[in-house]
């Protein structure tokens, strides 16, 4: 344990400032990113392939998974960790709500949509299964469609403002294409598709993009 603590503060040692270690392909980096963004907050990008982690990544985080936040002698992993760190290490703007009970809803509506969507990506990213794929693809479409109508009544999601909810849904949205899971224009899916078109001309949006997001809809 000593010569592993050893390991992690030399590391640290040597990144001054902050520093994010991100998957320019990944759904839970790219919400990360989103947030850096949002915040104004700038940090050493190092883009990790998932499959190959470096050795200073496995030095500072015994998981090796992505993403890693490392800010000084703090190192963060878990995206929704990380985020939540973020909104209060920098406080403006805030990304979520200041009373308890609509952070509490917040925070529940982030744990479906990990639960329900998120799991839905990483089933039609990873299965090698034609059927598993297929169903993943028919219910992250039902249920895009079926909450679209929730985007006529406020601007965000379930939200008069833009929050870290958001920053989990639109990493979602941008990688539909590439996921073959089209949402057709109807009466009812027009409140959604306003919605996309809002958060991906979003600056900060557009600055947490990597080149390989960018063609997932070039």
């Amino acid at each position: 344990m000593k010569r592993a603590d050893e390991n992690v503060m030399s590391v640290v040692a040597r990144r001054a400032s902050m520093t994010c270690f991100s998957d320019s392909t990944s759904q839970y980096s790219h919400r990360v990113r989103i947030v850096l963004a949002e915040k104004g907050v700038t940090a050493d990008m190092i883009d990790v392939d998932a499959a190959h982690p470096p050795q200073e990544l496995a030095d500072l985080n015994p998981t090796a998974s992505l993403p890693t936040l490392v800010d000084r002698d703090l190192v963060l992993w878990e995206s929704k960790v990380i985020m939540e760190y973020l909104d209060e290490r920098f406080p403006h703007p805030p990304l979520l709500p200041v009373y308890p009970v609509a952070r509490a809803e917040s925070r529940l509506y982030m744990h479906r949509i990990e639960k329900d969507w998120c799991s839905l990506v990483d089933s039609i990213q990873n299965s090698r299964s034609d059927n598993v794929v297929s169903k993943a693809t028919k219910e992250l479409r039902e249920g895009l469609t079926a909450i679209a109508p929730i985007f006529a009544e406020k601007p965000f999601f379930m939200n008069e403002e833009f929050t870290l909810v958001d920053c989990c849904l639109a990493p979602i949205l941008w990688r539909l294409p590439s996921l073959d899971v089209e949402i057709k224009s109807t009466r009812q899916t027009k409140p959604l598709l306003n919605y996309m078109s809002e958060l991906f001309n979003r600056e900060s949006f557009q600055e947490s993009l990597t080149e390989r997001e960018r063609e997932m809809r070039s």
